[in-house]
């Protein structure tokens, strides 16, 4: 297995791996991009190409190709392994089929699935029926081979049965979310029975899920005319875009995504050319989507059903993107009451000129609130003021406030200034600054200490340290052996190393520092977990610390001992407050002012 491990690792570059995922500007030697797994504003995920490492500055995730796919697909080893195999060509070794994971063996059923749906939409009267349906809504022959699309047959367990003719079990089946179990106790049936079928696939183009159309007119009036794959192990509507593994590339290249609401619309804006398409379908738009968009743009065009007079899921999720800094825009298709299928079915022109035109969202909300509120009104324009502070408050960039302000102002036919302060008070009002800032309980003798980050402060000013003698080991001189217990005993140790293998033994003897620091570097890089840190220290020296010289390890080092110094001093003031005998606490008085002393001495020297 670790034969065929390497060999993967071998074939795949890291670099093409996370891009697949993530959007990513070189800079220098390396590339940097937004985490995909954790909020952020500024970009600190770094990728190393010569290092076949990723890694995450400010939440500290990282590691190999491995790593990423099992965090990014949240899987098992595995699963990542079986999908990094079929990416790098390789093919595995086969295996006992009781052994596989139960994850891989929903991905097969629900392949199997797919390939049954498929094959029925070329026979059968109802099949071929549903066929011509789609062929005249302007889907392609070439589009429905593309998309996998497929007709369930109005069957009570005609799907069920030939999947346990593959080998898997009628519980698997329930599970992969293509049966129900029956009430009654008897064998479970076919979830989708005379509806035509939308595979759902992962990033991957794994399928994952089904979406069903009703089909027959019959049926219409009893049954729902969408119905989705359940909640399963795979299958998460919440964490789910449609076209999303269609689509991910051409986001990237054109640096925006059209966000439509059905399959039909994403599937024909994808065989009319426009291929950055995906559609929520079945649900809102969540958190988990646009953490997953936003590993590819910041800009989004909505063709949504923008219901504004309400609060509704689908206004939640636009707010909630606008909280997240998208650059969101609107195409407007419902004026007309048509979808972007209907649009593009007609002439792929008039929805390019919609798309071409689509309209900020500020702009949108304000064009919205003037026509929907009586300005002239009093009532009117306090509904208008709630209704656009309320979007304007979640927005961060106070130039973009600025220009709905100077919109509003045109509006209101008033100055740019009272708009502001309505903004102001109105923020007053309603937005709720929440303060969980708990003081700690002080002692006789008081230090401001926020001794609750020195630990974590500490680790970061020892890291930064080694991150510059690993761009720079020269600079490992400048760090004296009674300095080396200030540092977490890890790195003391390879300190302590290094300085072992560096010191000459004649005094005219010449030591290459840079070939030292690799010898140990490579004896402590013996084990993964040491080769990963010592790999993200250096990484870090060639993406943050270009420009440091060696003031910045005196700096760092001088900042370490501050540290250790009101770590002391705090331990000495907790042991002067529990300390009952006179003469001792005297005693560690004396001690506690001696060290208040150095560090009155080093603060003025940092």
């Amino acid at each position: 297995m670790d034969s065929q491990i390497n060999e993967i690792k071998n074939r795949l570059n890291v670099l093409d791996v996370v891009s697949g995922y993530v959007k990513l500007t070189k800079t220098g030697v390396n590339y940097r991009g937004v985490c995909p797994f954790h909020s952020e504003k500024g970009p600190s995920f770094f990728v190393s190409p010569a290092r076949q490492m990723w890694h995450c500055f400010g939440c500290g995730a990282g590691g190999d190709v491995f790593e990423f796919i099992k965090k990014i697909e949240g899987i098992e080893f595995g699963d990542a392994l079986r999908i990094l195999a079929e990416k790098a060509g390789v093919e595995l070794k086969r295996e006992n089929p009781q052994l596989r994971t139960e994850r891989q063996r929903l991905h097969e059923i629900c392949e199997l699935g797919c390939s049954f749906f498929e094959k029925q939409l070329e026979s059968g009267e109802w099949g071929n029926k549903a066929k011509e349906y789609l062929l005249n809504r302007g889907i392609k022959e070439e589009t429905i081979k593309k998309w996998r699309l497929g007709y369930s047959p109005d069957t009570w367990q005609s799907l069920s049965d030939f999947l346990v003719g593959k080998g898997y079990s009628r519980q698997e089946i329930v599970k992969a979310g293509l049966a129900v179990q029956s009430d009654k106790g008897g064998n479970p049936y076919d979830r989708f029975r005379g509806r035509i079928i939308f595979p759902i696939f992962d990033l991957n183009s794994q399928v994952i899920g089904f979406g069903a159309r009703i089909f027959k007119e019959a049926d219409k009036k009893e049954t729902a005319k969408y119905i989705n794959t359940p909640q399963t192990m795979l299958y998460d509507k919440s964490n789910v875009l449609y076209g999303i593994n269609n689509a991910k590339l051409e986001i990237r290249k054109n640096n925006q995504c059209v966000l439509t609401e059905g399959y039909t619309d994403a599937i024909m804006c994808h065989q009319a050319g426009f291929e950055n398409t995906v559609a929520v379908s079945g649900t809102a738009l969540t958190a988990n989507h646009l953490n997953i968009l936003k590993r590819y743009t910041d800009n989004l065009l909505l063709s949504f059903d923008m219901d504004l007079a309400g609060s509704n899921a689908t206004n939640r999720g636009i707010d909630l993107a606008i909280s997240q800094e998208f650059n969101i825009k609107v195409i407007d298709t419902y004026s007309n009451a048509k979808d972007p299928a209907e649009i593009i079915l007609e002439n792929p022109a008039n929805w390019e000129n919609s798309v071409k035109n689509a309209t900020p969202i500020l702009d949108f909300y304000l064009n919205f609130a003037f026509k929907q509120f009586n300005k002239d009104e009093p009532h009117g324009r306090k509904q208008i003021q709630n209704f656009l502070f309320a979007r304007v408050s979640m927005i961060q960039n106070k130039i973009e406030q600025a220009k709905i302000f100077q919109k509003m102002s045109r509006n209101f036919e008033v100055s740019e200034e009272i708009i502001f302060q309505e903004f102001k008070d109105w923020t007053k009002k309603n937005i709720k600054v929440e303060n969980n800032y708990q003081p700690v309980q002080s002692t006789n003798i008081k230090i401001n200490q926020n001794n609750f980050t020195s630990a974590g402060r500490k680790k970061m000013l020892e890291e930064r340290i080694m991150s510059l003698i690993l761009r720079n080991p020269s600079s490992f001189n400048l760090i004296k052996e009674c300095n080396y217990c200030l540092f977490d005993k890890n790195i003391r140790k390879f300190l302590e190393e290094i300085k072992k293998v560096s010191t000459p033994i004649l005094a005219t003897e010449e030591v290459d520092m840079e070939e030292k620091l690799k010898s140990v570097f490579a004896d402590f890089s013996k084990t993964d977990e040491n080769k990963y840190f010592f790999e993200t220290l250096a990484l870090r020296g060639e993406i943050e610390l270009e420009n440091e010289g060696p003031e910045e390890i005196e700096l760092c080092l001088l900042q370490i001992k501050d540290i250790k110094l009101r770590n002391e001093l705090e331990n000495l003031s907790l042991a002067i407050g529990n300390e009952l005998d006179a003469e001792k606490r005297e005693k560690l008085k004396e001690e506690f002012n001696k060290k208040a002393k150095e560090l009155h001495f080093k603060a003025k020297n940092i």
